[in-house]
């Protein structure tokens, strides 16, 4: 998804839908060129999937999740870019 202009502020959005099952989809922004990742951890903070890394151009972007290897639970997603880190929280269920 693009926007016409670009971000003014790092972000990290809520996923949506949330609940989910078994896929969700999750936005955030880059006020500058970065080199980010965008990461989702169970609650005993292993990784479990990798959605973004790598340099990103400033600008709005959007990725799926898709938890269908995953059981019900309580998961978090972050952003890291740089020194800043941002996380959610989102449900799966099934």
């Amino acid at each position: 998804e693009e926007r016409s202009t670009a971000p003014k502020v790092f972000a990290l959005e809520q996923n949506y839908p949330n609940p989910f099952n078994p896929t969700t989809t999750i936005a955030y922004a880059v006020p500058k060129a970065s080199d980010i990742r965008l990461a989702v951890y169970d609650m005993m903070g292993r990784e479990v999937a990798v959605l973004a890394e790598g340099r990103k151009a400033a600008g709005f972007y959007t990725v799926e999740f898709d938890g269908k290897n995953l059981a019900s639970g309580i998961y978090f997603y972050r952003l890291k870019a740089g020194s800043a880190v941002l996380k959610q929280k989102m449900v799966m269920l099934k």
